[in-house]
């Protein structure tokens, strides 16, 4: 099996170094490729996803991803960001899993990650006004649906789906093309609702979730806010999916340019993202618990270790 590493910008190489140790650790048989991505692709080639890049990545089994940005290319025409809303396309992972699972928090975001606000038609008009549109075709409703569903019954047999259904015409779709494929899946629970209010539910009763399905810019928001219900966006990974080709994992934080190279990051988030690989990318849900109960172990004694090399050793103590 083939795994594309992908180092990222800032502090990406380090968390990414000591992720690669755990990971040889419990899958030493493992084949790792490292190409360029992100802002070093940039001033190497001009471009955030070269081609050779791109076809290895379709070529492989799972692409592990570290965090990709960096200040020198916020406002140029070719930005590192540019590559990642790329790379999801053309990979066509649609399914962005972002788990939060800390004390009696245990909810499981399945977001779509390849339609909506982020890749509808946008522009700026001659009289200066800018747009951006949101937009879904039904199809792409229904397998991200569906994905949530069948992962709901591995679970606790609970899909909310979250929409603004009382305001955009892609909500009320959305919203009826969910209900539909809920039909198939008569032992799982369903329920609908405003994502105003699934925010404040997210705070005050948090334990009443367990799937939470919808769409992009939702759940790139909802995502963030209960992964500060269990420690925050430093510890949280994510994984999306595609039907056919390889997943993608990568941490949900940042860059972080201003400690980068200071040997200080937090290796959690990446860590946990190389479980989910393990998991949902290559199929080996053994070494993925034996990663992630590793990770936890480690966090609990440690908490915040001063080096990231400190986190990294304590993990393959605890893999030993």
């Amino acid at each position: 099996m083939t795994v594309v590493v992908l180092p990222g910008d800032g502090i990406g190489p380090e968390v990414m170094r000591e992720a690669l140790r755990a990971l040889e650790r419990v899958a030493p048989e493992l084949e790792l490729e490292e190409h360029a991505f992100g802002a070093q692709a940039i001033r190497d080639t001009g471009d955030s996803l070269p081609d050779e890049t791109l076809a290895a990545c379709k070529a492989s089994e799972a692409v592990l991803k570290g965090p990709i940005g960096d200040p020198e290319f916020d406002a140029a025409e070719v930005r590192p960001e540019q590559g990642m809303l790329r790379l999801r396309a053309e990979l066509d992972v649609y399914a962005n899993l972002r788990p939060s699972e800390h004390g009696h928090v245990n909810i499981l975001i399945v977001r779509e990650l390849v339609g909506g606000l982020y890749f509808g038609a946008k522009g700026v008009r001659e009289d200066g006004t800018v747009f951006d549109t949101m937009e879904y075709h039904p199809d792409q409703v229904e397998r991200i649906a569906r994905r949530a569903f069948e992962l709901a019954r591995g679970r606790r047999k609970r899909v909310v789906s979250v929409d603004k259904a009382n305001v955009l015409e892609t909500s009320r779709m959305w919203r009826r093309v969910v209900t539909e494929v809920a039909a198939d899946y008569g032992d799982v629970d369903l329920e609908h609702m405003l994502v105003d209010n699934a925010a404040m539910q997210f705070v005050l009763e948090t334990d009443g979730f367990d799937v939470v399905l919808t769409e992009n810019m939702f759940g790139d928001i909802l995502s963030d806010l209960a992964a500060s219900l269990t420690g925050g966006i430093g510890l949280a990974p994510s994984a999306s999916l595609s039907d056919s080709g390889p997943g993608l994992f990568e941490p949900v934080h940042g860059s972080a340019p201003d400690i980068a190279g200071k040997g200080v990051a937090n290796p959690m988030a990446m860590m946990l993202s190389t479980a989910l690989m393990l998991e949902h990318g290559l199929g080996r849900a053994d070494e993925a618990e034996r990663l992630r109960t590793a990770v936890w172990n480690t966090y609990w004694e440690l908490r915040d270790p001063e080096r990231t090399s400190a986190f990294g050793d304590a993990v393959l103590k605890e893999l030993s």
